[in-house]
C-alpha cells in the first residue's frame, strides 16, 4: 500500500515537472475570436512583490482549470502565462472584457526577458496607463511566425474573472460593438424607469417613488461600474474611488431598496418585528462602507458580500410575511425581487466558481436589475390605481358626508339663529352693564381725586379767609376810634380836648394797624384768587378739543392745587425747560400730572413722613416731542409691581385709599396723545415716571393738511 502511494506521488511530481518544463500550451489564432484563458499556466504570488523577471523564472505554475480563470481576492498577486501563435506575421488583438480588475500588467517574453506591453487597471491613474481603459484591449505586435509568450500580473481586492479573448486584428470590433449596445440598452432602460417614477413622485409626492428612483440609480450605477462605465469612471478615470465604486453603489442600493420596501409594502404594519432589524442593517452597511473606503478593502469586500446575502434573505422574508398578512404591494414586490434575487444567486455562484463564467452568468445581474425595475414600475403603477380608487372612494364618502353635513347644517341653522339672537341680547345687556360699571368706576376715580383736590383747596382757601375773618374785629375797633376822633372834629371841640382824645385812643397806632389789616386782607384775597385761577387752569372746561398750550402752566397749576399736601413737608424741585407750546388736551394732561404727583406724594410721605421727602419735575423740549420727568425718593416698586402698575384695579394701597384706576387712566390718556409712559423704580430708592408726548398730534396735522 505504501509503495502504491509512493508511485502516485512520483508520477504527480514527474507530471508537474513536465508541465513546467514545456510551458503553457500553444494557442493558434484563426479567423474567429477564441477564448484562451483555459490554455495558460497560473502562479500565486502570496507576497505580491515578485518582479516580471522573477515571475518568468518562478517554479510552481499550475494549469488553469477553466476557460475563464476565477481569481479570488487576496493581498498577493496572480501571474498567468500564455503562448499564442499566429500563422501570419502580423499583430493581433487581445481583450479581457472584465472591467473590475484593480491592477493588470501584460508582458511579452522573448529569449526569457519580459517586455512591458500594458500597465492598466481600476486603481491605476489614467496618466500612468498604457493600453485602453476598462475594456483592457491590447494590440500585440507579431512580426514572425514564432509563438508569442505572454505574462500577465493580476491583482485586486475583489473577485476577478479573466475572459481572455484573442483574435486577429480587427476581428474584435463586432464583439465590442455588441457589448456597447448591451450596456447602452441596460442604461437606457434604467434611466427611463427612473425618469418615469420621478415624474410620478413629483405628481403625487409619495416618498416611496422617490426612494425607488434613487434605488434604480444606485443599482444602475453599481452595474455600470462593474462593467467599467460607472459615474466615477467618468469623473475619476482610474484611481482610489473608481476601484471601489461597484461595491459602494451596491451598498447604497441595499439601503435605498430596503427603505423603498418599507414604504411601498408597509413593513411597519405587516412585519413589525422584521421591520425593526432594518436600522441594524443600515448601521452595518455604514460600517462596511467606512472600512471599504478607509480600512482593509479585502475584509470589507467579503463583509459586503455577506451583507448582500443577509439583506436579500431579510427583504425576501419581510415580503413573504407582509404578503401573507394581506399586503397587495408585497405580492408585486416579491415577484420583482425574486427575479433580482435569482440574478444575485447566479452572480454569487459564478464568483464562487460553482457556475462557469459565460455571457449569461456575467450579465445576469444587469438583466435581473432591468427586469426588476420594469416589474416594480408596474407595481408602482398599480399602486397609483389603488390610490386613485381610494381617492375616488374617499371623495364619494366625503360627498355623502358633505350632503349629510349640509342637512345637519340646515337643521341647526334655525336653532343656531335663535341662540344667536338670545346670546346677542345677553351680550348687549352685559355690554351695557359693563359700560355702566366702567363709567361708575371712572367716576369713582374722579370723585376720589376730586375729594383729595377739594380737601386741598378747602385748606388753601381757608387760610386767607381766616386772615380776613380774624382781622374784622380789630378793623371795626380801629375804625370806631377813628370815627370818634372824626366826630370830635365835626363837633368843633377845642383842639386840646381833641388832642387828648387822640392820645387816649391811640389814633396813630390804630391807623397803622388798619394799614396792616388791609394789607393782610389783600394778601388773603390775592391768595384766594390765585387758587381760583389754578383751579380754572387745571379743570380746563375746553378739554374736549385739542389746544396748543404751555404744559409748564399745567404743571404749575397742578402743584398749586397740591400745595397743602407738599408745603413744609416735601421739597419740590422744578426745572421747567420746555419753551414751546404743545398740542394736547390740557385738562386730560393735567389729570395725568395730578394722578402721578399724588402717587408720588403718598409714596414719599409713606417713607419719610413730614420731612426728608423730595419730588422733582423736569420738562424738556426736543424737535419731535416733549418729555416730562417726575422723580421721587419714595418707597419705590419691585419688578413684579412695576410690570402691573398700569393694569386697571391694580393697587398697592390699603382698602379705601385708592381704586387702582389712576395710573391706568393716565396711561390711556398718554396713549390717546400718541405718546408713552416709561417707569424706572427700585424698592427703597424711589420711582421715576417719564411722559413722552409728541409736540403735535399726527391726526390733527393730517386734518390741517
Amino acid at each position: 500500500m505504501r509503495s502504491l502511494s509512493t508511485l502516485v506521488a512520483l508520477c504527480g511530481a514527474l507530471l508537474h515537472t513536465l508541465v513546467h518544463a514545456q510551458g503553457p500550451s500553444t494557442v493558434t489564432l484563426g479567423d474567429l475570436p477564441i477564448t484562451v484563458g483555459g490554455q495558460g499556466l497560473l502562479f500565486v504570488d502570496s507576497s505580491g512583490t515578485l518582479t516580471a523577471e522573477q515571475a518568468a523564472r518562478a517554479a510552481g505554475y499550475s494549469p488553469t482549470s477553466t476557460d475563464v480563470p476565477n481569481l479570488l481576492p487576496f493581498k498577493g498577486a496572480y501571474w498567468l502565462k500564455l503562448r499564442i501563435s499566429n500563422d501570419r506575421p502580423e499583430a493581433f488583438d487581445l481583450s479581457i472584457p472584465y472591467a473590475d480588475i484593480d491592477e493588470l500588467d501584460v508582458y511579452t517574453i522573448r529569449d526569457g526577458a519580459p517586455t512591458l506591453l500594458a500597465h492598466t487597471g481600476r486603481t491605476i491613474p489614467e496618466a500612468q496607463r498604457t493600453g485602453q481603459a476598462h475594456a483592457f484591449d491590447l494590440h500585440v505586435p507579431h512580426l514572425t511566425d514564432a509563438p508569442v509568450d505572454l505574462l500577465m500580473r493580476i491583482r485586486g481586492f475583489k473577485t476577478m474573472h479573466l475572459p481572455i479573448i484573442a483574435a486577429r486584428s480587427g476581428a474584435l470590433i463586432p464583439f465590442r460593438a455588441d457589448r456597447d449596445i448591451y450596456i447602452g440598452a441596460f442604461a437606457g432602460i434604467m434611466i427611463v424607469m427612473a425618469l418615469y417614477n420621478l415624474f410620478v413622485f413629483m405628481s403625487i409626492r409619495d416618498k416611496a417613488y422617490l426612494y425607488y428612483v434613487l434605488y434604480i440609480l444606485a443599482i444602475c450605477s453599481a452595474q455600470l461600474s462593474y462593467l467599467g462605465k460607472g459615474p466615477f469612471d467618468l469623473f475619476d478615470y482610474g484611481g482610489w474611488l473608481s476601484a471601489r465604486s461597484s461595491l459602494l453603489f451596491s451598498l447604497c442600493a441595499i439601503v435605498l431598496g430596503m427603505e423603498f420596501q418599507r414604504r411601498f409594502v408597509g413593513t411597519r404594519s405587516f412585519a413589525p418585528r422584521l421591520h425593526k432589524a432594518y436600522p441594524f442593517v443600515y448601521g452595518v452597511v455604514a460600517l462596511d462602507m467606512g472600512l471599504y473606503l478607509f480600512g482593509d478593502p479585502w475584509v470589507a469586500f467579503n463583509l459586503g458580500n455577506a451583507i448582500c446575502g443577509f439583506t436579500a434573505l431579510l427583504v425576501l422574508a419581510t415580503g413573504i410575511v407582509s404578503f401573507r398578512k394581506g399586503s397587495r404591494q408585497a405580492g408585486f414586490f416579491l415577484l420583482a425581487w425574486s427575479v433580482f434575487l435569482f440574478g444575485v444567486v447566479v452572480f454569487v455562484l459564478k464568483d464562487a466558481g460553482v457556475l462557469a463564467y459565460n455571457d449569461f452568468t456575467a450579465h445576469v445581474m444587469p438583466i435581473g436589475s432591468a427586469i426588476e425595475a420594469v416589474l416594480l414600475s408596474f407595481a408602482l403603477a398599480d399602486r397609483i390605481n389603488i390610490l386613485r380608487l381610494d381617492k375616488e372612494r374617499s371623495q364619494a364618502e366625503a360627498l355623502q358626508s358633505a350632503k349629510e353635513n349640509e342637512r345637519l347644517v340646515r337643521d341647526q341653522n334655525a336653532l343656531l339663529e335663535e341662540k344667536v339672537v338670545k346670546r346677542t341680547h345677553e351680550l348687549k345687556e352685559s355690554l351695557d352693564h359693563l359700560k355702566a360699571t366702567q363709567s361708575q368706576l371712572v367716576e369713582a376715580e374722579k370723585m376720589s381725586s376730586l375729594g383729595q383736590l377739594t380737601a386741598g383747596i378747602a385748606h388753601e382757601i381757608n387760610n386767607p379767609i381766616n386772615y380776613i375773618r380774624s382781622n374784622i374785629a380789630p378793623l371795626k375797633r380801629d375804625l370806631s376810634d377813628v370815627m370818634e376822633v372824626l366826630n370830635a372834629y365835626r363837633s368843633k371841640r377845642p383842639q386840646t380836648e381833641v388832642n387828648a382824645l387822640e392820645t387816649r385812643l391811640g389814633l396813630d397806632e390804630s391807623i397803622q394797624e388798619i394799614s396792616g389789616i388791609l394789607h393782610s386782607m389783600e394778601d388773603g384775597a390775592n391768595r384766594t384768587a390765585e387758587i381760583v385761577r389754578g383751579l380754572r387752569s387745571f379743570s380746563r372746561l375746553d378739554e374736549g378739543d385739542l389746544k396748543v398750550v404751555d404744559v409748564n402752566d399745567g404743571i404749575r397749576s397742578t402743584l398749586s392745587l397740591l400745595g397743602a399736601q407738599t408745603r413744609d413737608r416735601i421739597s419740590m424741585e422744578l426745572d421747567l425747560q420746555a419753551a414751546e407750546p404743545v398740542e394736547c388736551l390740557p385738562g386730560k394732561l393735567n389729570q395725568v400730572f395730578m394722578n402721578i404727583l399724588n402717587n408720588a406724594i403718598q409714596a414719599v410721605h409713606k417713607r419719610h413722613g413730614d420731612s426728608g421727602g423730595r419730588i422733582s419735575v423736569v420738562s424738556q423740549q426736543f424737535q419731535e416731542h416733549l418729555i416730562v420727568t417726575i422723580t421721587d425718593n419714595g418707597t419705590g416698586m419691585d419688578e413684579k409691581t412695576r410690570a402691573r402698575v398700569f393694569e386697571p384695579f391694580f393697587t398697592t394701597k390699603d382698602v379705601g385709599e385708592g381704586t387702582g384706576l389712576g395710573l391706568s387712566i393716565a396711561h390711556s390718556i398718554i396713549e390717546k396723545h400718541n405718546g408713552r409712559i416709561e417707569v424706572d423704580s427700585l424698592p427703597g430708592h424711589g420711582t421715576e415716571f417719564r411722559l413722552i408726548i409728541p409736540n403735535s398730534q399726527p391726526i390733527q396735522n393730517a386734518l390741517r393738511a
